[in-house]
């Protein structure tokens, strides 16, 4: 990679990082800044981004669990910044699941993981993971999203 395409890449890791650090400080008027207040990154490199986040107690479902509404709103979020950081600007998400397989209780710290695992020609693909301290897995997220220009496959993410 030369050295102005990977300027270019950097950037965007920058730039994907800052918007996430911005979300996870905005007004809690929206469930987004709800759903990401005191979202710390841990890693963050190109096409990939790894966070700690201690579930807030104005999210609960009623028994006392994370709101899924609000774990799916951060698990697309995260998944978008994962491929911002990769192939830059994008037009909109394509196709977007779920697959919930435990629940998060409130005020446990937990870890989000977005990770992209393909590109073809507009569209980049992201698997997101939610789990506790101990690995267990929480929710699993996939995403298809378009992108503005052609993706470059990446050689290594």
């Amino acid at each position: 990679m030369g050295d102005e395409a990977r300027k270019t890449t950097d950037d965007r890791v920058a730039i994907s990082n800052r918007g996430l650090e911005e979300r996870s400080k905005a007004p809690h008027s929206q469930l987004e800044g709800l759903t990401m207040d005191g979202l710390r990154i841990v890693e963050s490199r190109k096409g990939f981004i790894r966070c700690h986040f201690t579930v807030p107690n104005r999210l609960t479902d009623g028994d006392g669990n994370w709101h899924v509404g609000a774990m799916a709103t951060m698990i697309d979020d995260l998944s978008a910044f994962a491929i911002y950081s990769l192939v830059g600007h994008l037009k909109a998400s394509v196709d977007f699941t779920i697959s919930f397989l435990s629940t998060a209780k409130l005020e446990e710290e937990i870890e989000l993981e977005a990770k992209v695992v393909g590109v073809k020609e507009r569209l980049a693909s992201v698997v997101a993971e939610v789990r506790r301290s101990n690995g267990e897995l929480i929710a699993l997220g996939k995403q298809w999203m378009t992108a503005h220009n052609h993706v470059q496959k990446a050689s290594k993410l």
